[in-house]
């Protein structure tokens, strides 16, 4: 079992910038394909970034390339989202998920993919 706790919500300007974190529980972070998603009220739940187990390698929505990059230190298990130039349209309930993975470099896009989901952290951009 694997449990994440996300942090690094708030509430920011439209241009401003914040940096989620979610930090995940046991010995085996380096086994794990990890991804954000968010969801805002009254919409599916949705993809937004992508990282391998190693890190090398990583994916976005398109609404967020050049914008956000997720990075991922496993050392000391967690997973980081900067959120650059953020919008109002980014305002939404973040969430970090994570599922065990034999392949060192795939990603992994889709909620059905993931089986460990972190509580989410609210994230509001103001106009």
């Amino acid at each position: 079992q694997v449990q994440l706790v996300e942090s690094g919500g708030g509430l920011v300007q439209a241009g401003g910038s914040l940096r989620l974190s979610c930090a995940a529980s046991g010995r085996t972070f380096s086994s794990l394909a990890m991804g954000w998603f968010r969801q805002a009220p009254g919409k599916e739940r949705e993809f937004v970034a992508a990282i391998s187990r190693s890190g090398a390698n990583t994916d976005y929505a398109d609404f967020v390339k050049g914008r956000f990059t997720a990075s991922r230190d496993n050392a000391e298990n967690t997973v980081y989202l900067q959120m650059n130039d953020l919008k109002p349209e980014d305002t939404a309930l973040y969430y970090c998920a994570a599922d065990y993975t034999t392949k060192a470099t795939v990603t992994k896009l889709q909620t059905r993919q993931y089986d460990f989901w972190g509580q989410g952290t609210q994230v509001t951009v103001s106009s």
